[in-house]
């Protein structure tokens, strides 16, 4: 294998990658095939930078908001950073959580953005800080986070928090970027709510953006993302898009609104699920019977990944050199922080190995943290 795929090898939890059996690699082909008869002489060609319109026109109708308020874009990463680029100069700020999507916190720091942080554990985020931050000086140009399945700690936000943090954005007037890449990737429990349709509903669509991705819920091979944004900002980002590529590509984006439009993701995101739940399941079970007493996970509901809290005694990323030696990979969680933290702390991603693999790499990787405590 090669490229982000493990090595033969290699039992990885590293990437957040999805396995080739998660693919509709049939309805994938027959999308295509339809999307190039019906209308390839559009697709083939260059095309706007908001992107395919008829796409534009279905991912509008689902979420409410004019067409012309989405822009799709060649992976959920490219929208992410138009918004930085867009909305930042060096020393502007911005509030994230801790932990949070380590891209977010590359991009931040290219720029030069003072970047401060909300933690986001167990009980949710910290809203009094939230509170603090959002009105202190220099005043903050957004608040990222990822309410639904986080990355890393693949957690989610009560309904009662995410009214809570509305309340809190409407009275600071502050501008939330809402990442929901894993949204979609509910194995147990009822779905919430997104923040930004919350904030919509107030009264607050100006202070909502809202991204999200069909990598990891169809293929990321399409590279199709997304980003629904207010009114204000539509055309700008659009020009910033116009300079970082001349057309976004048009052809996977007709084959996947193809695929949309024939009624095809509701019966694959239940497909998605009996391949997700045993994986998880498996890991959660292994931890819960060999990981010592000292340690602590997350339960996630859906998603691609586990958080793991070691003792603190642990150093993470040693212990990923010596995970490596037999045959694991992991990301230690030290990355996913702004600043000097989480070095004991390690994120898991259960979505390319198979239930077989994710019970050998569980158990060799907890065998690994008995024989560190012992020493």
């Amino acid at each position: 294998m090669t490229g982000v795929l493990p090595e033969a090898d290699t039992i990885s939890f590293a990437r957040g990658i999805p396995s080739p059996d998660m693919f509709p690699v049939a309805l994938l082909a027959e999308s295509a095939r339809r999307a190039v008869e019906r209308d390839g002489r559009v697709a083939l060609n260059y095309g706007p930078p908001g992107g395919y319109g008829p796409l534009r026109e279905w991912l509008g109708d689902r979420h409410g908001v004019a067409p012309g308020r989405v822009l799709v874009l060649p992976g959920s990463l490219i929208g992410l950073n138009l918004v930085v680029e867009h909305l930042f100069r060096p020393g502007g700020r911005a509030i994230v959580e801790a932990p949070t999507y380590d891209r977010m916190l590359h991009s931040l720091s290219a720029i030069g953005a003072d970047v401060v942080t909300v933690d986001r554990g167990g009980d949710g985020l910290d809203l009094d800080r939230l509170h603090g931050l959002a009105t202190g000086e220099p005043r903050p140009k957004l608040l990222y986070l990822l309410p639904t399945f986080h990355n890393p700690t693949g957690t989610c936000l009560t309904i009662d928090e995410r009214h809570d943090l509305v309340d809190l954005a409407l009275e600071h007037e502050l501008l939330v970027f809402e990442d929901d890449a894993y949204g979609l990737l509910r194995v147990d429990g009822d779905a919430l709510p997104n923040v930004a349709d919350l904030l919509r509903a107030r009264g607050g669509d100006d202070l909502a953006v809202f991204s999200s991705s069909f990598s990891k819920s169809v293929a990321p091979g399409l590279r199709v993302g997304y980003l629904v944004v207010p009114e204000s900002l539509g055309g700008p980002i659009e020009a910033l898009a116009t300079r970082t590529y001349v057309s976004p590509p048009l052809l996977p984006q007709a084959q996947l609104h193809d695929f949309l439009a024939a009624g095809n993701l509701d019966p694959h995101l239940e497909f998605l699920r009996t391949l997700l739940r045993p994986r998880r399941d498996t890991l959660l079970d292994v931890l819960a019977a060999r990981m010592p007493p000292e340690a602590t996970w997350t339960r996630p509901d859906g998603g691609y990944f586990l958080w793991l809290e070691l003792p603190a005694t642990i150093d993470a990323v040693e212990l990923e050199r010596r995970a490596r030696d037999v045959g694991v990979r992991f990301v230690p969680g030290g990355g996913f922080f702004h600043g000097d933290r989480g070095r004991n702390t390690a994120r898991l991603a259960f979505s390319y190995p198979s239930v077989d693999q994710v019970r050998v790499g569980a158990e060799r990787l907890t065998a690994l943290v008995r024989e560190e405590l012992d020493r």
